[in-house]
């Protein structure tokens, strides 16, 4: 199973990809697609669009996993982010993969053992569980760390979906 994480932002969107074989974690690669601060947002979109699809192409992964936003005290911040996530969530959803979305706690909880890690903390982990991760930036370590989470709860998350959906059915 080939998994691709993401972290999402509108100047630097992190990409990491690993294989699961079963329990065992194997690093493929990983990245950022930026965007050029000096064009309209919506080219700035249509960037971070044509690099995500270009990575999926490339690397052909199975299912996606994407960190959820956090609101910040800066609204238009968070707005602008939120176009980047509309983005980052849409296109692996049009080549066909499910995409499962994660709390940047969660993340952390999952990877370092506890959900107010530091981004240094991210990193030396990631690098632990994924030998071959490159010393590239903190949104590349983190958008391998989302993968890493989704690795270990995905099935859970699997099993919830069903279940809504059997819900949903019978409803």
């Amino acid at each position: 199973m080939r998994l691709l994480g993401l972290d999402p932002g509108l100047r630097v969107t992190g990409w990491g990809v690993i294989d699961v074989d079963d329990n065992r974690l194997r690093h493929v690669a990983d990245g950022v697609v930026k965007t050029d601060t000096r064009t309209p947002i919506g080219e700035r979109l249509c960037q971070l669009d044509r690099g995500l699809f270009e990575i999926i192409d490339r690397f052909r992964p199975d299912e996606a996993a994407v960190e959820e936003a956090f609101v910040n005290r800066n609204a238009v911040s968070t707005l602008k982010l939120g176009q980047a996530r509309g983005v980052v969530l849409l296109v692996p959803s049009r080549a066909g993969l499910p995409v499962a979305e994660y709390l940047p706690n969660l993340v952390k909880k999952t990877v370092v053992g506890t959900g107010h890690a530091t981004k240094d903390q991210v990193q030396m982990m990631v690098r632990t569980l994924l030998p071959g991760a490159s010393r590239g930036t903190p949104d590349a370590a983190d958008a391998l760390a989302v993968a890493i989470c989704h690795a270990h709860h995905r099935e859970t998350a699997r099993r919830v979906m069903a279940g809504a959906g059997i819900a949903e059915a019978s409803a």
